[in-house]
């Protein structure tokens, strides 16, 4: 069990080009999220003020896969890919054969504070 492999690190070269979207797979749309003063759907007006209509869009669409824009997987470069560690001691923990991995994103620009 020593000599297993537990840090799997993907090469910058390997950064994905879509993100894939579970919706497109779902044996029926999910429900819409409500506005939380109306009840009602949010439509992209609502979330206008909030995020781009880029970001908007890939929130709504059912594309199976949505392009990674290049100015972003290039951002990625600077410090992703955080690499996937298999939680052996958690599989003796629970004493299950499933396979158990988690991403440390310790890290990463957004966990860092001053």
């Amino acid at each position: 069990m020593s000599n297993e492999v537990v840090r799997f690190d993907l090469p910058q070269s390997e950064i994905p080009h879509h993100w894939y979207n579970i919706q497109a797979d779902l044996p029926r749309p999910l429900p819409p999220v409500l506005h939380p003063g109306t009840k009602q759907p949010i439509g992209p007006a609502d979330l206008a003020p909030l995020f781009p209509m880029a970001l908007i869009m890939q929130e709504v669409s059912q594309e199976r896969y949505i392009e990674i824009p290049e100015e972003v997987r290039e951002i990625y470069k600077l410090w992703r890919p955080t690499p996937l560690l298999r939680a052996r001691r958690l599989e003796k923990a629970l004493d299950t054969p499933a396979h158990i991995y988690y991403k440390y994103e310790g890290a990463s620009p957004a966990a860092v504070t001053s």
